[in-house]
């Protein structure tokens, strides 16, 4: 996952760090590694402190691309601490690089997740990193509460619990299945 995040921030790097005079052109490929990186880290973090909803949310409709959303924002201010610690960056250039970056990276990030023709960006895949392979329960959770909006209520009974999710894994090919109807695939 830390892959393609770095892919991605490469993608969108340049207006907002290669062409950026505030960042010296020797630092251009550190930041883009840094940004991938807390980018990667903070995800992990909203995931342990076990934000699962906000996650969820992430994946759903096009609100990652917007700065009032709460994992955009937590992921900014994560950024711009970083570029400004490590880098020395100061406040108001971190938080520009950021701004630009976040959204477009996590928007990408999304979107290329939710296209089963996008290799190397499996939902299923996303949300073990980002959960460091624990993200079952956290995610039911998340799957109880959105599940029903998404069709997983394979029983009918109007909740979305455990036995949805194995006649789910059953008949959709695995916890992949659960995941690609839960986020849109």
């Amino acid at each position: 996952m830390l892959e393609q995040l770095t892919q991605l921030v490469q993608q969108y790097g340049g207006d907002a760090i290669v062409k950026n005079e505030a960042i010296p052109n020797e630092l251009n490929q550190d930041v883009m590694q840094q940004a991938g990186s807390s980018i990667f880290t903070g995800l992990q973090k909203i995931a342990s402190e076990g934000n699962m909803d906000q996650l969820a949310g992430l994946f759903q409709g096009n609100n990652a691309t917007s700065g009032s959303n709460p994992v955009v924002q937590q992921l900014s201010e994560q950024l711009t601490g970083d570029l400004g610690q490590k880098f020395g960056l100061s406040t108001e250039a971190a938080s520009g690089v950021a701004g630009s970056l976040i959204p477009n990276v996590l928007g990408s990030l999304i979107n290329k997740a939710k296209d089963p023709n996008q290799k190397g960006f499996d939902i299923a895949d996303i949300v073990s990193a980002i959960s460091g392979g624990n993200g079952n329960s956290g995610l039911m959770d998340a799957i109880s509460k959105y599940g029903g909006q998404f069709g997983l209520d394979q029983n009918n009974d109007g909740k979305v619990d455990m036995s949805d999710a194995m006649a789910a894994v059953t008949k959709k090919g695995g916890i992949g299945g659960i995941f690609g109807k839960l986020f849109g695939r």
